[in-house]
């Protein structure tokens, strides 16, 4: 004969049994949620740009699964991205070390075994911090845009307003002196062949090409000018 506390154990029991079923089914829901949307979603290790975790749809976009991505640790993202693209994924290690707190932009990655590259918009933002509050996860999430074919005219017109915020962005932070000095860097002209056009000393041309470079954030000529071209200087 059952006792009260038999029955009231029992009722606990079956209890937790409904709950672990309904919490069985909301989290294969959420997989599910996590692999169909339109979206490649990863997360990684930022100390050593390892994947732990991706959604199928990266797996599918790639070619590569999870355990095979984990194993390439950086590799990965050497195979599948654009040599001109790559050292973004460097460029976005470093910016959350220092504890930056977005990373966004455009790239091309290729799947597995093919020729053709397609084009990545996506967004990286901490995912988990250590004890001392520097980043050590980071999600993302990327959208192929080729597939983005049913709105062509306003992805056209989404991309010239980003650059048009970009150059609106990069003319405020430069003085009229210096928009003057990056223009003719951008036509060809090297320190010397400005400061003839500007009647400047050529000491005062690289003073300045030196302040927009560490106002621009970029390392050299090189990307100077490749930003430059990026928001319509030519």
């Amino acid at each position: 004969m059952l006792t009260d506390s038999d029955m009231g154990q029992n009722y606990s029991l079956n209890s937790l049994q409904k709950e672990n079923e309904l919490l069985k089914t909301r989290i294969q829901w959420l997989e599910n949620i996590l692999d169909n949307v339109p979206a490649m979603l990863y997360t990684h290790e930022n100390s050593v740009k390892t994947v732990n975790w991706c959604n199928k749809r990266m797996e599918d976009t790639t070619g590569y699964k999870l355990a095979e991505i984990t194993a390439l640790g950086l590799g990965f993202f050497q195979r599948v991205m654009h040599p001109d693209d790559f050292d973004l994924a460097v460029i976005a290690q470093q910016s959350f070390k220092e504890n930056k707190n977005l990373f966004g932009g455009v790239l091309r990655i290729r799947k597995r075994d093919t020729d053709d590259w397609c084009w990545l918009v996506g967004m990286a933002i901490p995912f988990t911090r250590d004890e001392e509050g520097k980043v050590k996860e980071v999600i993302c999430a990327f959208l192929d845009l080729t597939l983005a074919m049913d709105t062509n005219d306003q992805l056209a017109e989404a991309m010239r307003d980003v650059l048009r915020r970009h150059n609106d962005d990069l003319q405020n932070k430069l003085t009229p002196r210096e928009m003057e000095i990056l223009k003719l860097t951008v036509q060809g002209l090297n320190n010397k062949e400005i400061a003839g056009v500007l009647n400047l000393s050529r000491y005062t041309v690289e003073t300045h090409r030196k302040n927009i470079r560490l106002k621009l954030k970029v390392r050299n000529t090189t990307e100077l000018i490749a930003l430059a071209r990026k928001v319509g200087y030519q």
